[in-house]
This record gives C-alpha cells, structure tokens and sequence, in this order.
C-alpha cells in the first residue's frame, strides 16, 4: 500500500491448508531454518506452517508479477496489486487455517485477533512504489505468522517468508534449530568493507543520516522493507535501521527469516520488537549483523543526544 492511502487494516479467522507443494528457493536458502520455541507453553507452530507462508508469499507473488507483465498506468497496477494480492492471501488462509486470525495491510483489523493464539500478519505488496515502476526489483510479499506463548510479551514470530518475486526469489523460515548458517557467515566476511547502511529511496530519517556520519557509512537507498532486510541477510549490505515510523507487516516476515539466521533484531534501544499489539505501529527496527550490534546501538544513542 502506498502510505497515506485510504485502505484500512484487516484481521479475520481462517481455514484448513487443502494443497501443498514444492517452494522454489535459491541455492542455500533452505537451510536456515526457524527453530521450534522452547518456552513452556509456546503455541508450537503446525508442522507446514513454514511450508505455507512460503508457498502463499511466491504465489502472491506470481499473481503479481503477471499483473505487472500487462502493463497500464502505474497507479491503476499498484492499486490493483495490492488488492489481488490481499485478495488472495486471504481465500488462501481462510481456505488454510480456519482457527488463526490476520493481520492484513489492506483490511479492517478486528481487534479479535489480540484474543487469538496464532494470528498471520500479511503485507500482500510491500514496496508498492517500486511494483509500479518498470524494471524495479525491490518489493516483495510477506507472510508471517505469530504464535501466542507463556512470555511477559505474549507470543512471537513462529514462522515467515518474504517472496522477491522480480528477484525470483523466496527466503524462508524452516522447522529445526536455528541460528546462524552460511548466510550470517558470509555477512560477517564484509566487515573489512565500509559499513552498508541500507535505508528509504524516499524517507530516510536524520537519525540514519547521523548514525551512518559517526561511522563513516555508506547509505545504500532501497525500496521496500523486505527488499531492504534480504540484502543484509544475502550480505550485500551490513545494517537496515529505520526510525521515521511504519507497521508490524512491514517487518513481521523479514523479522522472522533475519532473526532465524542468527542476525541481530531489535528496537533502536535495543529493546525486543514486539507484534500482535492493539496499535500496530512500529516507530523504529534495527536488523544487523550480531557483531556490529553494539557499535550500532551506541552511535544511536549518540545521536539521539546530539539531536
């Protein structure tokens, strides 16, 4: 959705999961996986809800990509994106999970879902600007799915997938351990270069500005949040920090597959970042590799004094 659009935010419950098949993923990316919580007292997530969020995000995904093949007039196919894409997303979870609840960038939110133990948070078309504009391959889908638990901020992210559709690509949460993997591995291999702040094409905030002065940084502008988080996960930048204010579907996904493979997410204050909430509002993320986390935070802090 464009922001300042008029399309409100949905939630509703769903329905069985009637078809599986095989996801399409880049070499390697299969192997990072999410790992079952160990809280007493986590709802543990259906054994293809992984499978199911990174069918759903290609195929929404695919959905798109066709609508995009025939052309038009930029705002028409944006806003028919993000309507066939919401469309969807939602007859395929009505028809998957009739028990769980959703999230949906472009649906009314039924305050039902903060009673509900699982409850998928959507964003049919993240980087809806970047879909309208030819040849751009920043924008994606997002799927992700919390799961309520015995925890102080009553649940967490239990799976997810952001489909990169003009990429040809779909990064995915798995059952098992988690933590780490080649991934993480390769992006601490960069830390020779300088630092890669990957931020807004449009709105990046002093705050980013200051942070990536302190450090001499590189601010590397990017479309959508998805987009933005897959390129610290493939290692090509090393931080996405954003603190000018969006929502839980612009992160959910990303948050789930990032946290998965052992990068660092949090808060600018380095608090957790917390999801199915009454408002969902999320004024600020940090999603980096582990090692340069502290670095981060601290010039954060700097320069939210000198500000």
């Amino acid at each position: 959705m464009r922001r300042g659009s008029s399309a409100t935010f949905r939630s509703h419950a769903v329905g069985e999961y009637t078809h599986r098949k095989s996801v399409h993923v880049c070499p390697g990316e299969r192997e990072w996986k999410i790992g079952a919580p160990s809280v007493v007292g986590v709802s543990v997530p259906e054994p293809d809800d992984h499978a199911l969020a990174a069918d759903l995000a290609e195929r929404a995904g695919k959905l798109l990509l066709d609508l995009r093949a025939r052309g038009g007039d930029p705002d028409s196919l944006r806003n028919a994106g993000d309507r066939q894409s919401h469309e969807f997303l939602m007859a395929e979870l009505a028809a998957a999970r009739p028990g769980d609840a959703v999230l949906s960038e472009e649906g009314i939110d039924d305050k039902a879902r903060l009673a509900a133990d699982r409850v998928w948070i959507v964003d049919p078309l993240d980087g809806t600007r970047e879909f309208g504009e030819p040849g751009r391959p920043d924008w994606a889908v997002h799927v992700a799915l919390w799961a309520r638990d015995a925890s102080a901020d009553g649940g967490e992210l239990v799976a997810g997938a952001v489909a990169l559709p003009a990429q040809d690509r779909v990064l995915a949460t798995e059952p098992g351990p988690g933590g780490g993997g080649p991934q993480l591995a390769r992006a601490e291999e960069g830390a020779q270069r300088p630092l890669r702040l990957v931020v807004s094409r449009t709105r990046a905030s002093d705050l980013v500005k200051d942070v990536a002065a302190r450090l001499n940084a590189d601010l590397v502008p990017c479309g959508s949040a998805g987009a933005k988080v897959a390129t610290v996960v493939l290692g090509e930048n090393d931080v996405y920090l954003h603190s000018g204010g969006f929502y839980e579907w612009d992160t959910a996904a990303p948050v789930a597959v990032a946290g998965q493979r052992g990068f660092h997410v949090s808060r600018i204050d380095g608090s957790r970042v917390v999801y199915n909430r009454e408002d969902p509002l999320l004024p600020d993320i940090l999603v980096c590799r582990p090692a340069i986390a502290d670095l981060l935070l601290n010039a954060i802090r700097e320069a939210q004094h000198a500000i």
